[in-house]
């Protein structure tokens, strides 16, 4: 049997290792953190893009529109969160409506359908709060918005349930050449041996590309700044709300996401540092800034957190995929925005590659459906009170912010692939997303998380290694 060996569990990852479980392959998928969606998947805004902002003929081109067709399906079949809200890109000059133009050209060449340029009068009857400067906009019915680390804990899971290995906390230093396969080496002295190796590391897919092929490529970090609105600030945006983007990317956002916040950002500041994930008083001060010119009426005061997320960035300008110089090095290099939306065709297309180059049969016996954990916070009083039947521990409520349960919060722990950490708890159930930023629940998560994984109190970390939060009790 064929061996495939995918570096890196962020949403390519783990959707090309579900597309892969469709085949009568090995797979494994090695990630350096102790969970999926901890990189540049996590820190993202959750935009399902339409299309028309990638230059016709490219790769980013082409997987954007056709990935944006994939979600409806793929939210039912993998069971997560996903919504198609429309997108506005607003003009706030009377002389740059040549920018909406392009933007409208280029989405029709790219197959983009719906498109439509509006008066600024038609913005603000669909959205009331945006500004009385804004002039006109291009506006994107096929626009939406998902959750992209519940997306590739979705994808993830279905993988894991048709045979495909996780190994976690284990990092990738390089690859060499072992006769016709490959060779994966370890930084912890482990060297694992495949037929092909996908290289979906990210920020770090140059280095693995360069430690093996005469083919370089660099990647640049990009860094972007955001602030979270509480969900009392969910009123103000229904539709994902650009600004005329720059050569830097898709400028400031106001967007509000599937689970009733409204998201502003990112930033766009190229770094060294591929671990640089600090955020900044001026990149936060800009973000709210630039984000005010689209809403007037935002406040501070509702803002319950802020992050920063890196973007791998290629001097290819364009998505790299495909093997490299005829070697089974399979790589996907460079997948910025719009990669969260293009990951499910790119996925399809990676794994009909791969399955070609190494001659492989598909399983009659994959199974394309994955149920996600109950939310209790959605359900009706009746659908509350038959789950309280099932099991008792969905009465019992842990986070109170987002109305979250124990049942919810044992479930996430030991599903596949299930959560290790308090951070992989609020990324399966939202326990310590909401308001008060786990102030009130973090203690019996933590509790929840020792009892269920059987270890001691201070073990349970917030992020894995390194990040334990107790340091020991007190006699």
């Amino acid at each position: 049997m064929s061996e495939i060996i995918i570096i890196g569990a962020g949403v390519i990852g783990c959707s090309i290792a579900r597309e892969l479980s469709r085949y009568d392959a090995k797979v494994t998928v090695i990630e350096k953190a102790d969970d999926v969606a901890c990189g540049t998947t996590k820190a993202n805004s959750g935009v399902v893009h339409g299309g028309f902002d990638a230059k016709p003929g490219t790769l980013k081109a082409k997987f954007n529109v056709a990935g944006n067709a994939m979600f409806d399906k793929l939210s039912k079949e993998l069971d997560f969160p996903f919504r198609r809200n429309g997108a506005f890109v607003l003009c706030f000059d009377d002389t740059k409506w040549d920018g909406l133009k392009r933007l409208y050209d280029q989405g029709v060449e790219n197959g983009v359908k719906g498109l439509k340029v509006v008066t600024g009068d038609e913005v603000r009857k669909k959205e009331p709060y945006v500004s009385q400067e804004v002039k006109g906009a291009l506006w994107c019915p096929s626009s939406g918005i998902v959750s992209p680390y519940e997306m590739t804990i979705a994808y993830a899971e279905n993988a894991a349930a048709n045979c495909v290995k996780f190994i976690f906390e284990k990092t990738v230093s390089s690859i060499r050449e072992d006769g016709e396969r490959l060779a994966v080496v370890c930084e912890d002295g482990d060297v694992l041996k495949a037929d092909v190796v996908v290289n979906c590391a990210g920020l770090h897919s140059d280095e693995l590309n360069n430690s093996l092929c005469e083919k370089k490529y660099k990647i640049v970090p990009r860094k972007g700044e955001y602030m979270l609105l509480d969900k009392t600030s969910g009123y103000l945006a229904s539709t994902t709300l650009f600004q005329l983007p720059t050569a830097m990317g898709k400028g400031i956002l106001v967007v509000p996401s599937v689970h009733g916040n409204i998201l502003l950002g990112p930033t766009a500041v190229d770094i060294e540092d591929k671990d640089c994930k600090d955020t900044t008083y001026d990149g936060l001060a800009e973000a709210f800034a630039k984000a005010s010119i689209t809403m007037p009426s935002l406040t501070k005061k509702t803002v319950i957190t802020q992050f920063t997320g890196l973007r791998a960035h290629a001097d290819a300008g364009d998505f790299v995929i495909g093997f490299a110089d005829g070697k089974p090095l399979y790589n996907l290099i460079g997948i910025e925005s719009p990669g969260l939306t293009a990951a499910p065709a790119i996925a399809v297309h990676a794994s009909k590659e791969i399955a070609a180059r190494l001659g492989l049969r598909e399983r009659a016996e994959f199974n394309p459906v994955r149920m996600g954990i109950p939310c209790f916070a959605t359900m009706t009083e009746r659908e509350r009170e038959e789950i309280i039947k099932k099991n008792p521990l969905y009465g019992r409520i842990v986070c109170r912010c987002e109305v979250v349960t124990e049942g919810e919060i044992v479930d996430s722990i030991n599903r596949p692939l299930g959560a290790k950490d308090l951070d992989g708890v609020k990324r399966r159930t939202r326990a310590g997303m909401g308001r008060c930023q786990s102030g009130f629940c973090s203690e019996r998560v933590m509790e929840i998380i020792a009892r269920e994984r059987g270890i001691d109190m201070t073990e349970v970390t917030k992020s894995g290694k390194g990040s334990e939060i107790l340091v020991g009790r007190v006699e």
